[in-house]
């Protein structure tokens, strides 16, 4: 800490020479004049670093012993600054320059965004920007409770919002709403069926009269769970049967791929085109980014630009557009496999993830002409049960 005050304030590298130097340090101790880095080089000559006000008082007191002072080097930054002094230009784009940060510093450039999870970003980005909170916004006025309100209102989905300004980035903290359960219907009389074929491992009856026990292998449609209660002497008694049935259940899924399809062929020619974009405003640094008749890929990076950790309203855009040809080839036929695979797992998933979950799965392939059949075996873990209402009478004999 010491070190960096002293190159705040200013230090000097110094060499004396005097026949008795000793009358030097003497008089620096009775003026209380601090040095530090003593270095001797010779007999009666010695170097030392002092501050720049201790130097100018030891130059003053030095005139009257025979003894010559020389200045080395000037460290810190009142000598860095001083190598500017005839810099008049330089000097006022440093200053602008720190004034444009410094006032920046009370303006949006960087949003994040936290707590979302099925609303994109963009949507609540827009209903920002419609009540006055954009980029380039002056953030010391802006209403947090109005702007709660307002987006609120605009997102129904959103329960909570909050946005706090911190520097030059607004930080918007929302909460999803949490819809609340449908109720269960109890008066409407229903039978549990099986949804799909399986093997049962669990049973919960919650109303009605389970039909099944776990072990038991049932199809689908089965009854599972009856919401007619037979009462022996008093007839039967019509309700909700409700309840859960956990089962182990099988699904063999196929798809068939060509063996053949267009490949990637790069040329090696690229293209890029830069450009600058502030905060809505894009300069582009090339002509024309229009290509016709060409196939390419097309990779875009953003760059967002910081001075000393402050965001600035700058994005750095670079498009690289790379070049190939498209040729028929024969594709590998693991390759093949693979994506097969990939591609039956993704609709397994799908059919499977709102019921339970997947315990194995086996993939087989078998090459019929230019074509590969993928087969994808699979025992899953789910729940079977499924409501369906009870067809009653109505008084006078009509269902």
């Amino acid at each position: 800490m010491t070190g960096v005050l002293n190159r705040l304030r200013g230090q000097v590298r110094l060499r004396v020479e005097c026949a008795f130097p000793e009358r030097v340090l003497n008089l620096c101790g009775a003026r209380d004049l601090a040095f530090w880095d003593l270095q001797w080089e010779s007999g009666t000559t010695f170097t030392c670093r002092m501050s720049r006000g201790d130097y100018a008082a030891l130059r003053r007191a030095a005139e009257r012993l025979e003894c010559h002072l020389t200045v080395l080097r000037g460290e810190g930054i009142p000598f860095f600054l001083r190598r500017f002094r005839h810099r008049q230009a330089l000097v006022v784009g440093m200053v602008g320059c720190g004034l444009a940060l410094f006032l920046g510093s009370f303006f949006i450039w960087d949003f994040k965004i936290e707590g979302n999870k099925t609303i994109p970003e963009e949507r609540i980005l827009r209903s920002l920007e419609s009540c006055g909170v954009r980029i380039g916004s002056f953030g010391l006025t802006l209403d947090g409770e109005d702007i709660r309100n307002h987006v609120l209102l605009e997102i129904p989905e959103l329960s909570w919002v909050a946005v706090n300004v911190s520097g030059c980035r607004a930080n918007v903290q929302v909460r999803e709403r949490v819809n609340p359960p449908e109720l269960l219907d109890e008066r409407t009389p229903t039978n549990v069926v099986a949804r799909r074929a399986g093997f049962v491992l669990e049973v919960r009856d919650w109303n009605g009269i389970a039909a099944v026990l776990p072990g038991s292998a049932v199809t689908e449609g089965q009854l599972l769970i009856s919401g007619v209660e037979d009462l022996e002497t008093l007839g039967a008694r019509v309700t909700a049967g409700m309840g859960s049935v956990q089962a182990r259940t099988w699904y063999s899924l196929t798809t068939t791929i060509p063996l053949t399809g267009a490949q990637k062929q790069y040329t090696g020619r690229e293209k890029t085109a830069l450009s600058l974009v502030f905060g809505k405003h894009r300069i582009k640094f090339f002509s024309n980014s229009s290509i016709e008749g060409e196939e390419y890929d097309k990779i875009i990076q953003r760059t967002p630009l910081s001075l000393l950790g402050v965001p600035l309203p700058v994005t750095v855009v670079t498009e690289t557009y790379r070049f190939y040809e498209t040729e028929e080839a024969a594709l590998n036929t693991a390759g093949v496999e693979r994506l097969g695979e990939q591609i039956l797992t993704q609709q397994l998933e799908s059919m499977v993830a709102p019921y339970g979950t997947i315990s194995s799965t086996l993939c087989t392939s078998r090459q019929r002409g230019n074509a590969l059949e993928v087969t994808l075996a699979a025992e899953c873990v789910e729940e079977i049960a499924q409501t369906v209402p009870i067809l009653t009478e109505e008084p006078g004999g009509s269902p």
